[in-house]
């Protein structure tokens, strides 16, 4: 049976598509004309494409890519998945549905307890040191880059990521601070070396903790940064600072309570503390399906409105919001997509063919995600007591421009 024809038909509004079913027959579905999204032709495989796109479309199509039973034939993956996304977030009807029922038990898909988060936090990040170095940057940052001019590198932005967070922490020498999700060590070694604080990492990946811990000793800084292999509930003590970068995804909703109550414990009465995390524009939702199967089990990048209502009763002060326009992230991840490609053969010879497709087919999706789909960055900065930051921001774009560079 060809369900895919009559639900194509609905879904493809603009642009157009032409899919060659398992017996070889062409059909096309051909939407208004946009300039800017080539035309697309991909073949399918295997007859069981035929309900499945229909039925489980967000999860089948990127199986099918991955298994090489979905082959693209006439443009790329790249114009695949941004036509497919723009005429999703058209409000097309079927998926509208999907997602109102994955919102029904995204509790239950967000569900993360200590344990949980250790063994979803090794499913992504406990992937080769060596594997990460082909796409990250010489820094190893694995989150949005703050592109200050169009022509930036990805090394450019990264550093201006770095710099732009830590004007809105207002250090000062001598202060601790507490970097919550610290990956490969990056953040906290920059903040060490260019503003003389002490710094504790934390971290779910043993991966990333051995290359945190051996960055710290080849820098000479382990004297000033400490990394650890720890959830950020199992922690204690009081910080002057605190930041997480790319974390606060991997928290999940039934969380957030306890999230930002531990960051008000952790925090002095003086604290300041930086949240910078990826959100969506439209209002709460639910995880893709196949991102959450293959790529980040229990993640959800959430609604602004989720996260303030659970900043509201735990005591802290949102006293700083910033939305980082949806380019920044996906001209990240057009970087990324774009070394990988180049040193897509040393991917393939670290893993093999099919994790390389599931690896196109994720840094594809996430940056449709930001060109068609809603998705941006935010920025929070939280504290006990606003008086205790200037009542102007202007302190922050001082700070950023004054630290030594790397």
């Amino acid at each position: 049976m060809l369900l895919f024809v009559p639900f194509l038909r609905r879904l493809v509004r603009y642009g157009r598509l032409t899919v060659i079913d398992a017996s070889g027959r062409p059909h096309v579905f051909n939407g208004n004309p946009l300039p800017e999204f080539p035309p697309v032709t991909v073949r399918l495989h295997d007859r069981r494409l035929h309900w499945l796109i229909a039925l489980q479309p967000s999860l089948a199509v990127g199986e099918a890519y991955m298994n090489g039973t979905l082959t693209i034939e006439e443009g790329t993956l790249h114009d695949f998945i941004a036509l497919a996304s723009e005429n999703m977030v058209r409000a097309n009807p079927r998926f509208a549905l999907q997602e109102r029922l994955s919102y029904l038990i995204r509790w239950l898909q967000q569900w993360n307890p200590v344990q949980a988060s250790q063994r979803n936090v090794a499913h992504h990040y406990d992937l080769s040191e060596d594997f990460y170095k082909l796409f990250l940057d010489s820094d190893r940052q694995y989150s949005c880059a703050y592109f200050s001019h169009p022509d930036a590198t990805l090394e450019e932005a990264q550093e201006a990521k770095k710099r732009h967070i830590m004007g809105k922490l207002r250090l000062e020498p001598g202060q601790r601070v507490l970097d919550i999700g610290c990956g490969w060590g990056g953040l906290a070694l920059s903040l060490a070396r260019e503003v003389d604080v002490e710094v504790t990492g934390i971290t779910l990946s043993e991966q990333q903790l051995a290359v945190a811990r051996q960055r710290a000793e080849e820098e000479q800084l382990s004297h000033r940064v400490k990394f650890m292999l720890a959830d950020y509930r199992q922690l204690s003590g009081r910080f002057d600072r605190i930041v997480s970068v790319g974390m606060f995804e991997h928290v999940g909703v039934v969380h957030y309570g306890t999230f930002f109550r531990r960051i008000g414990d952790l925090l002095n009465e003086t604290g300041v503390a930086l949240l910078h995390a990826i959100g969506r524009s439209y209002g709460s939702g639910a995880t893709n399906a196949w991102i959450r199967k293959y790529i980040f089990p229990g993640g959800y990048s959430p609604a602004l409105s989720e996260v303030l209502k659970a900043v509201e009763t735990s005591g802290l002060r949102a006293t700083d919001i910033e939305i980082l326009r949806p380019t920044h992230y996906a001209e990240t991840l057009r970087h990324w997509r774009m070394r990988f490609e180049q040193q897509r053969a040393k991917a393939a010879a670290l893993y093999d063919e099919r994790f390389c497709r599931m690896w196109e087919f994720y840094l594809s999706g996430s940056e449709s995600a930001f060109r068609q789909q809603g998705h941006m960055v935010w920025q929070m900065q939280l504290a006990h007591r606003a008086e205790i930051l200037p009542a102007t921001r202007d302190y922050m774009g001082i700070a950023e421009t004054s630290y030594p560079r790397s």
